[in-house]
C-alpha cells in the first residue's frame, strides 16, 4: 500500500510518536511476541471459551453471536473490554457456556433451545447459507479447524454455523463441537517485584518451583447431531453426555426447521504439546506464497533499476552536460543562447510561478506527509514483531493514535510550503483547519454513509454512537489543535528562497501534441507494478478473514515504493520542463498519485473475479466504500513523496542557473 518516508519530521516529534507507539505495544504485551502474556494454569483450574462476531466472507457484515438461539452462560452474558480498533472493524466478544477444566477430558451437555419459532429458523438458515463462522477464543487464541479438499489440508479459523449438503434442501445446524486443547507442561521459577537502588521496579527470581499448563493450541472438529430432546430436557447444564463420532450420516443430523428443539452439547480432550508458548502462534502465521513475495520484490527492483538508468546515465548527464556549457559562456552568448536553445532552460522565469488551487496542493501535501508518516512507523514497528496478532484491534488502535498526533508534521509541512508559495504565511490558519479536515472530512463523509448501511442491517460492524463521539473528541481535542501547532512553527521556520525571479507576464506553454495527462496516467503503472502483488495479500486479508503476518516483505515493497515513486516523478518533471511547460506542481503530484487510481480498478477486479462468493449489493458497496478511503490515502501519500521529490530536484537545478 501507498506508504512513505518521514525524512521532515521534527526529532521532537518523532520521539513521542515513537513513546506513543511504545505505549500502545505495551498495552498489547509486546514484550513477548507474537502472543500475549504467558498465563500457566494448574491442575483441574475452570477456563471458559468467549465467543467474537460471527463473520462471512459472503456478506462481509459481522453479527452478533448471541444473534443466534445459542446457549447463554449461567451468569448471564458479559462483553470483554474493547479497544478502539476491535470496535472500528466490527469485534463483540463476549463471554460463553463452554466450560473447561484444564487436563480434564470430558463430553458434557450444555442447554436445549425452545422449539424454534419461523423468525429463528429463517436467520438460522440465512445464516448457514451465507457462509457464516463461529468465532472462538481460548487463552487469546482462535479456534482452529481442518478441512481436506484433494488431498490437501486446509487450516480455518472458526467453523460453521450450519451446513447445506450438495443436493439437499435441508439445512443442518452445528450443535456438537469436539475440542482439542494443546498444553504444553510448564516448569520454572517464580519471579517478583523488588524496588531497585533508584526506586525503580526490578523483576528478581525466587527459589519457588511454579508448576503449571500453558495452552498453545486450540482446535475444534464440528458436527451436526439429532439428540432426543426430552431426555435431554432432563439433564442440566455441564452434565455428562456419551461422546459421538464425527461425521454422522445426515438421518442422524439435526435439521434446521420449525418446532424442532435443538440439543447443545460438547466434548474436550487435552493434548500434551511439545509446543513452546512464544511459538504458538507459528501455526497460525505459517507465511504461504514466499516465492510469491519474492517475485513481486525482484519485479520492483528491474523496474527502478530501469528508471535509475533513465535518470542518471541520460537525464543527470544531459543536465549537467548544458549547465556546463551554459556556464562556460559569457553574458552576451548567454542571452544570445536563450535565443536560440529550447528546453527547460527557457522556463527559467516561469517555473517557481504560483500554481492553479495552490491552498489546495498545499492541504493534500500536508495531510498526505500525516499519511505517510503514520504507515512508516506502523510498518516499521510491525516488522520489529510490536504488533501481535493477539492484540486484536491494536493495529488500528495505533494507526489511529499516530495519526492524530502527526497533526503537526502536517501543518508544519503544510504552511512551510504556503509561505514558500506564497511570500508570507497570511491565512495560515485558515490552511490549518482545512489541513485537519480535508482527509478525515472525507473519511467521515464515506464511513458514515456505510454506518447507515450497516444499521439497517443490524450489524456489529456499526460504529456504536458513542465511538462517533470519541472519534470526533479525538480529532478536534489532538488532531486539530497539534495541526494548528505544526502551522505556527513552520511560520517560525527558516523560508524557502526560490533560486530565480518569476517573470510578470507568464510564457507561452508551445501546443504539444498529445495531451500530458495520458503522461501522467500512463506513469502511474510503474509504482502500481512495484505493490498490486503484496496488495492481493492485503486484500484478501482483510476481506477473506486470512492471517496478514509478512510485514518484513511489506517494509521492503514500502521502501522499494518510495523509490519507484520519486524516479517517476522526477522524470516526468523533467520532460516537461523540457517541452516548457513550466506547469509542474500538479503533474509532479499526480505523476506518482496515479497509482491509486489503478489501486481502486484493482480492487474493482478483486471484486468481482476473487470475491465471487460476496453476495448482495450491501456487502458490495461496504467492500467499495473502504477501498475508496484506501485509494484516497494511497493517492495523496505517493503523490507528497512525487512533490517533495520533484521539489527538491527542480530547486536544485534551477539553483544551478546563473541568472542576473
Amino acid at each position: 500500500m501507498g506508504f512513505f518516508s518521514t525524512s521532515g519530521m521534527p526529532f521532537s516529534f518523532f520521539s513521542l510518536a515513537f513513546l506513543v507507539v511504545l505505549l500502545l505495544c505495551g498495552s498489547g504485551n509486546a514484550f513477548y511476541l507474537p502472543g500475549s502474556y504467558m498465563h500457566t494454569y494448574s491442575q483441574g483450574e475452570t477456563i471458559y471459551v468467549k465467543v467474537n462476531s460471527l463473520t462471512s466472507i459472503e456478506t462481509e457484515l459481522p453479527f452478533s453471536y448471541y444473534s443466534l438461539p445459542y446457549c447463554h452462560p449461567q451468569g448471564g452474558i458479559k462483553k470483554s473490554a474493547e479497544n478502539l480498533g476491535e470496535l472500528l472493524m466490527g469485534d463483540q466478544i463476549d463471554n460463553s457456556a463452554y466450560r473447561f477444566r484444564v487436563n480434564v477430558n470430558e463430553s458434557l451437555y450444555l442447554c436445549t433451545t425452545n422449539s424454534l419459532n419461523e423468525h429463528e429458523v429463517k436467520l438460522l438458515k440465512q445464516r448457514t447459507r451465507d457462509l457464516y463462522q463461529v468465532n472462538m477464543i481460548l487463552d487469546n487464541l482462535p479456534v482452529r479447524r481442518f478441512t481436506e479438499t484433494n488431498g490437501i489440508v486446509i487450516q480455518w479459523t472458526g467453523f460453521p454455523v450450519g451446513y447445506t449438503p450438495t443436493g439437499s434442501s435441508e439445512d443442518y445446524i452445528i450443535n456438537h463441537l469436539k475440542f482439542k486443547v494443546l498444553v504444553h507442561e510448564y516448569e520454572g521459577r517464580g519471579a517478583v517485584m523488588t524496588t531497585g537502588e533508584e526506586g525503580m521496579g526490578m523483576i528478581a527470581e525466587t527459589d519457588d518451583k511454579k508448576h503449571g499448563y500453558e495452552i498453545v493450541g486450540f482446535e475444534v472438529i464440528p458436527c451436526s447431531v439429532k439428540r432426543n430432546p426430552e431426555a435431554m430436557l432432563k439433564l442440566n447444564m455441564y452434565d455428562k453426555v456419551e461422546p459421538v463420532n464425527c461425521p454422522l450420516e445426515l438421518d442422524k443430523s439435526q435439521t434446521i426447521r420449525e418446532q424442532e428443539k435443538i440439543s447443545f452439547t460438547y466434548e474436550v480432550v487435552f493434548a500434551k504439546s511439545d509446543i513452546r508458548w512464544p511459538s504458538r502462534w507459528d501455526a497460525y502465521l505459517k507465511m504461504e506464497g514466499a516465492k510469491v513475495h519474492w517475485f513481486s520484490i525482484m519485479n520492483s527492483l528491474m523496474v527502478i533499476f530501469f528508471l535509475a538508468g533513465i535518470v542518471f546515465v541520460i537525464f543527470l548527464r544531459t543536465v549537467r552536460r548544458d549547465l556546463t556549457r551554459y556556464e562556460e559562456l559569457d553574458k552576451e552568448a548567454q542571452a544570445q543562447m536563450n535565443e536560440e536553445l529550447s528546453g527547460w532552460k527557457l522556463v527559467v522565469g516561469d517555473v517557481f510561478r504560483e500554481p492553479t488551487c495552490s491552498k489546495l496542493l498545499c492541504v493534500m501535501i500536508g495531510d498526505g506527509v500525516q499519511i505517510t508518516g503514520m504507515a512508516v512507523v506502523t510498518i516499521v514497528f510491525a516488522a520489529l514483531g510490536f504488533m501481535s496478532p493477539a492484540s486484536r484491534g491494536m493495529l488500528l488502535t495505533g494507526m489511529i493514535i499516530l495519526y492524530l498526533f502527526l497533526g503537526i508534521v502536517a501543518g508544519y509541512v503544510g504552511v512551510r510550503l504556503w509561505r514558500t508559495i506564497k511570500g508570507g504565511s497570511e491565512g495560515w490558519r485558515s490552511l490549518c483547519w482545512s489541513i485537519a479536515c480535508f482527509f478525515p472530512g472525507i473519511v467521515f463523509v464515506i464511513l458514515t454513509a456505510l454506518n447507515f448501511i450497516l444499521w439497517g442491517s443490524k450489524s456489529t460492524g456499526a460504529i456504536p454512537i458513542s465511538l462517533y463521539f470519541i472519534l470526533l473528541s479525538l480529532w478536534f481535542c489532538i488532531s486539530v489543535p497539534l495541526t494548528l501547532v505544526g502551522g505556527f512553527m513552520g511560520t517560525r521556520a527558516e523560508e524557502i528562497q526560490f533560486p530565480v525571479r518569476t517573470n510578470q507576464i507568464p510564457r507561452e506553454i508551445p501546443a504539444r501534441k498529445y495531451p500530458s495527462w495520458l503522461l501522467i496516467l500512463g506513469a502511474g503503472t510503474l509504482p502500481f507494478g512495484t505493490l498490486f502483488i503484496e496488495l492481493f495479500f492485503i486484500l484478501s486479508s482483510i476481506w477473506l478473514g486470512r492471517f496478514y503476518y509478512v510485514f518484513g516483505f511489506l517494509l521492503v515493497v514500502l521502501i522499494l515504493l518510495v523509490t519507484v515513486c520519486a524516479e517517476v516523478s522526477v522524470v516526468l518533471t523533467y520532460m516537461h520542463l523540457c517541452v516548457e511547460d513550466w506547469r509542474w506542481w500538479w503533474k509532479a503530484f499526480f505523476a506518482s498519485g496515479s497509482v491509486a487510481l489503478y489501486v481502486f480498478l484493482y480492487s474493482i477486479n478483486y471484486l468481482v473475479f476473487d470475491l465471487r462468493s460476496l453476495s448482495g449489493p450491501v456487502s458490495a458497496i461496504l467492500y467499495l466504500g473502504y477501498s475508496l478511503i484506501m485509494s484516497v490515502a494511497i493517492m495523496l501519500s505517493t503523490g507528497t513523496i512525487g512533490f517533495l521529490v520533484s521539489f527538491y530536484f527542480v530547486h536544485y537545478l534551477f539553483s544551478s542557473v546563473k541568472i542576473d
